[in-house]
């Protein structure tokens, strides 16, 4: 493997022939070397059954990253290759932006900083759904994930979150109109179901079971507006990340 660090090193030939010479430097014979004779006919593949079926390569700070599996292969600023698991690489990512899992909330709970979050942290490799099959964690919360491998703080799943909030939390909404409650009860069983992103009115508001109830103007009038609509989906966030 030396050969390869090597600048000088261009591979091996792809043919060898070995040659006589005699005492004025003569050729009197010439052998091909059948151990270097190229490979014909069918070529099977290499079985890689057992080897990870992608692998993603990304710089970050310290280097040169390649992650594959649960493993993380990063080069140092001096070419040299180390490897560290892919939860203690994301808790130093983490905690490289937010150094406590308080102000990770803080940010969190606020859907642009969210996604910019997921945004520095996918350009480090960080892919959710790895994350969460390595910590056999697939119906975790993505913030749960983060503040468990970074802060060690316990895992909920986004069904716990949603149970918590709506019993701890029953003033929230009963602030609201019949229909009004009924949207926010449909946003948390969507997110219990597939994460935080659905709370991206703009989207999630044009599909069923919303569009039942109207296009995105007629729900918002079940809170009083676009403004109000918006103030309480924000507010039901940050009550879903209180703890």
């Amino acid at each position: 493997t030396r050969l390869f660090a090597d600048p000088e090193f261009d591979g091996f030939p792809a043919h060898v022939t070995e040659e006589q010479i005699d005492d004025e430097g003569n050729v009197i014979g010439r052998e091909d070397n059948p151990d270097n004779e190229p490979v014909t006919g069918d070529v099977q593949p290499p079985d890689l059954s057992d080897q990870p079926l992608e692998r993603r390569k990304l710089y970050v700070d310290e280097g040169h990253a390649d992650i594959a599996a649960e493993m993380v292969y990063l080069l140092d600023e001096h070419g040299k290759q180390i490897m560290v698991k892919l939860v203690d690489y994301t808790a130093e990512q983490v905690r490289t932006l937010y150094p406590s899992s308080e102000l990770m909330r803080q940010a969190w709970t606020d859907m642009q900083q969210r996604n910019q979050i997921v945004k520095m942290l996918s350009e480090r490799g960080i892919d959710f759904d790895q994350l969460a099959n390595v910590v056999s964690q697939p119906d975790a919360d993505p913030f749960d994930l983060l503040c468990h491998v970074a802060f060690k703080a316990p895992i909920l799943t986004r069904r716990e979150r949603v149970d918590r909030v709506t019993i701890a939390e029953s003033k929230f909404f009963e602030q609201y109109t019949s229909k009004a409650r009924e949207i926010l009860y449909l946003l948390l069983e969507i997110y219990a179901a597939y994460g935080p992103n659905q709370f991206d009115l703009g989207n999630v508001l044009k599909v069923q079971p919303f569009s039942d109830y109207g296009n995105v103007l007629e729900i918002a009038q079940f809170f009083g507006g676009p403004n109000e609509l918006r103030n309480a989906v924000e507010h039901l966030q940050k009550l879903l990340y209180i703890a």
